[in-house]
């Protein structure tokens, strides 16, 4: 609606996950450090955990990018974690391009070691990625630590990414996931943007759909986002999109204090 009046070539604040618009804030530059380290180090399993729209997923999507660049490196992407121990095994096959005839989760995890060995030896790398691992159930945890002691003399046959909200870092505290705790060697939590941070991720968005400084966010505005959004790249995105459109409506040329106070009620209103 405002796209034309402000000459953007696109939406600056979609809530959608895209790397192409990643702002890699101190913490996110951080986190996306451990996760290249975890996977180059062979460390098998490495957690992310953040709050709801703290930006892991979109992360996510930088490090498959990566990933995928390296002709080297098989990758499989689970975003459902609320599956059976079987249902796991042939999510991750299928992810792998992998025929599938086995039923018995044993059976699978056969068929899975065979496909790894094979792929090691011919010199590739398998990194499997599980979102919203907090609602991994505690027999499909275990199926994991399983499929993390597969292994040569030297290396693991796959490195696993577990990303999720706070609630993980709780569930790995429980004393009967010990033994799965112990084998998370790389472990990162997501911190959410600072005022400054949000200053200049406004601004980093802007600058990639064609803004030539306008419109420009005032300090009350900005620091009204922050507070208000407690610095969630998510609700940054929310609360910056309902601001240009109340922006648009008055014929405005910079977002203020009060059109942010106008998106923050419109937003209320829709979430009541």
């Amino acid at each position: 609606m405002y796209l034309e009046y402000f000459g953007f070539k696109e939406m600056p604040f979609h809530v959608t996950p895209n790397p192409r618009f990643l702002f890699l804030s101190p913490t996110h530059e951080e986190a996306l450090q451990h996760l290249r380290y975890g996977i180059e180090d062979k460390k098998g399993f490495i957690v992310l955990t953040g709050e709801v729209g703290c930006g892991k997923t979109t992360l996510c999507r930088k490090l498959l990018e990566e990933l995928d660049s390296r002709k080297e490196v098989d990758t499989a992407l689970l975003l459902n974690p609320r599956v059976s121990e079987t249902q796991l095994l042939r999510g991750i096959m299928k992810e792998l391009g992998e025929e599938v005839k086995a039923r018995s989760s044993n059976d699978l995890l056969d068929k899975i070691n065979d496909v790894l060995l094979e792929r090691i030896h011919a010199g590739r790398e398998i990194v499997v990625i599980i979102d919203e691992a907090q609602n991994l159930s505690f027999e499909v945890m275990e199926m994991l630590r399983m499929l993390s002691n597969l292994e040569t003399y030297d290396q693991k046959l796959l490195q696993i990414i577990l990303m999720g909200q706070p609630e993980l870092n709780e569930k790995l505290k429980e004393e009967r996931l010990r033994q799965f705790r112990q084998r998370v060697l790389v472990h990162y939590d997501l911190k959410p943007l600072n005022q400054m941070e949000v200053q200049l991720y406004v601004l980093h968005r802007l600058s990639l759909v064609g803004s030539n400084g306008q419109p420009q966010f005032t300090p009350r505005a900005i620091k009204k986002n922050a507070n208000s959004s407690l610095g969630i790249p998510r609700m940054i995105n929310n609360i910056c999109d309902k601001s240009l459109l109340s922006t648009f409506i008055r014929n405005g040329n910079e977002v203020t204090y009060w059109d942010v106070r106008r998106a923050l009620k419109d937003i209320n209103r829709l979430h009541r």
